[in-house]
């Protein structure tokens, strides 16, 4: 049974707008202001950026790329994670994620890489699958095994994750160790069924996602599996956990993917979050369903990276 605790956060996000006086819920056109949105992702991110005791940053760029390492006290530094922000392709930052990063880091214990792919619509596909290979190279370039570097993202950044795996199949690059996808966005055709029946429940802005998709994808096919990983061929894909909320527009992407991994004879485990929003697990420990869901996420970066 869901929480009351939950029922209570979810009714509040969903409703937010009452709470804001107003009527209707926002929405997105090809017109709304992009830096207004990354401005607005920024400002809510602050609240939450407190790093948690013992971790330090370690700021960086690869090439002319920001970067930053988010470091637990007694991290064994011959591993890590490359996390791979969310933010719809056309915003997020080092900044807007530091606090949630930092506290995956100080759980799991592991040295956790955040870098600051480029954006659309200014820098449409291929620009974040290049960046994300850059930042992949230059981690196996500090001597990092790939059997010590695990992949994670949330949102766009979970399937830009599952991208980047496919990516460094096609390049022949050896694969990470893992990868953990948090309400993954794999098909920015927005062709699931959830797209239509989830909008209500939504914590997204109405016809976000198709924004978003037109600004990333730009004149590219949509299908393309390193825009939409849906679509690729996952044989051969390192170990995946996918957490999927139910009560959201993305919930097909992250289901279809996990069956069509476990089709392929990769190993995959896929957990719907009953009654959730959209990447709840990043609201640990605000309720027991997102604290749980991160329970298991970090027993499986720890088991993967152990």
């Amino acid at each position: 049974m869901q929480s009351l605790r939950s029922r209570i956060l979810n009714f509040a996000m969903r409703n937010r707008h009452l709470l804001e006086g107003r009527l209707h819920r926002e929405a997105f056109t090809p017109e709304t202001s992009i830096p207004a949105f990354r401005a607005q992702c920024e400002k809510s991110a602050a609240r939450l950026a407190k790093l948690p005791p013992g971790v330090t940053v370690e700021p960086g760029t690869i090439d002319t790329m920001r970067c930053e390492w988010l470091v637990p006290s007694g991290a064994n530094r011959d591993r890590g994670v490359l996390y791979v922000h969310g933010g719809g392709y056309v915003s997020g930052s080092c900044a807007d994620h530091r606090g949630f990063v930092a506290k995956l880091a100080a759980r799991t214990g592991l040295a956790t890489l955040t870098y600051e792919y480029r954006l659309a619509p200014e820098h449409p596909f291929p620009a974040a699958v290049d960046d994300s290979i850059a930042a992949y190279r230059w981690l196996l370039a500090t001597g990092l095994s790939p059997d010590h570097i695990l992949v994670a993202g949330e949102s766009a950044g979970g399937g830009l994750a599952l991208a980047l795996l496919l990516a460094l199949k096609e390049a022949g690059l050896p694969l990470p160790c893992g990868a953990v996808a948090i309400s993954p966005w794999t098909d920015l055709t927005c062709s699931g069924e959830s797209y239509r029946t989830k909008g209500k429940v939504s914590v997204a802005p109405a016809e976000s996602w198709t924004v978003f998709s037109r600004h990333y994808v730009a004149d590219n096919d949509p299908s393309n599996p390193l825009i939409s990983p849906l679509f690729g061929d996952l044989a051969g894909l390192p170990p995946l956990l996918i957490n999927s909320a139910v009560d959201d527009e993305l919930f097909d992407d992250g289901e279809s993917f996990a069956s069509k991994a476990r089709a392929s004879g990769v190993e995959v485990t896929f957990r719907p979050g009953v009654g959730m929003v959209h990447c709840y697990p990043l609201l640990a420990p605000m309720f027991p369903e997102a604290t749980q869901a991160m329970d298991e996420i970090v027993a499986f970066m720890r088991a993967r990276l152990k």
